[in-house]
């Protein structure tokens, strides 16, 4: 980790990196609907903390010891961020979250109709596994795109994302209880966190071992950034989340402030943290420093 540079530099520089290889993510030479290609790409490019990406780089880094790990880790960085963008354009549409704005634009359906939006979520969601699969032409054994493709099929997939997407729509106020809260959370939101690091760290050749502690080091960094979020849909600021506050209150969805009230929802990010932190120390990382910095980073982070 270098000392003259902040977290936020960081941060900043690999999510530009992670941005110019979306924009060559998708073969030129491909043909389809010109309009389909703006619609994935109008999503793509619509900024965000590319958080997903940066943790898989971040993890390969960490566990190599080195950053040439990075050249290898973003055809996997990429599909995450494909995976996640995807999940917000379906998030948006009518029939679920019904949002007008994301990142503080318009929603991809209120641009190209849904369904547009559709196809290019399904278009985003397909061409994720491709990319993974490019990663083999950067010297990652074909082993290991094996486990990452499974990895990301079950942490993506019903048992994960979709499982928890599934459980938050038919989920109620004064119905759903804190474990299920839990569950929604952890497979919403940390199962793409633990597939970021997990795939990043197999590339850098982690051990078992390692994998596993890293495993619970995502976990919980992952529950402890959606409790963050849960946070501050209720007291953020509208101009940096770049969408309006109180959502979750207006479409009364069940949350960590709702069920366990504000003050212990920050507690509980607090310890989710700590104990991630604690997990990232037993992984016995060549060079853990990013890892560490982006968890404390998140930890504090108003949008």
């Amino acid at each position: 980790m270098n000392a003259l540079v902040t977290t936020a530099e960081f941060l900043s520089r690999s999510a530009k990196e992670v941005e110019q290889a979306l924009a060559e993510a998708i073969p030129a030479e491909w043909v389809f609907p010109v309009q389909l290609r703006e619609a994935m790409m109008y999503s793509v490019e619509a900024g965000g903390k590319r958080l997903r990406p940066i943790l898989v780089l971040a993890a390969a880094e960490a566990v190599k010891g080195d950053s040439d790990a990075w050249h290898s880790a973003m055809p996997v960085a990429c599909a995450i961020e494909m995976i996640h963008t995807y999940s917000l354009i379906h998030d948006d549409l009518p029939a679920m979250d019904d949002d007008d704005f994301r990142r503080g634009k318009p929603t991809n359906h209120k641009v190209y109709g849904e369904a547009v939006a559709i196809l290019a979520g399904d278009g985003l969601l397909t061409h994720a596994f491709y990319s993974v699969s490019q990663a083999a032409k950067r010297g990652v054994s074909a082993e290991t795109v094996i486990a990452i493709v499974s990895d990301l099929a079950r942490l993506a997939g019903v048992p994960g994302m979709v499982g928890g997407q599934a459980a938050d729509i038919l989920g109620e106020q004064g119905r759903t209880t804190l474990a299920e809260l839990e569950y929604i959370h952890s497979r919403k939101t940390s199962d793409l966190i633990v597939f970021s690091v997990t795939a990043g760290a197999r590339i850098g050749g982690a051990s078992p071992a390692q994998i596993e502690a890293l495993t619970e080091f995502a976990h919980k960094l992952g529950l402890a950034f959606q409790v963050q979020d849960d946070i501050l849909d209720l007291i953020g600021d509208e101009q940096k989340l770049g969408k309006p506050t109180q959502s979750d209150v207006q479409q009364q969805k069940v949350t960590y402030p709702y069920l366990i009230g504000l003050e212990e929802s920050k507690t509980l990010v607090e310890r989710l943290t700590k104990e991630a932190t604690e997990a990232l120390t037993r992984a016995g990382l060549g060079k853990p420093e990013w890892l560490f910095a982006i968890s404390e980073y998140l930890m504090s982070r108003d949008h």
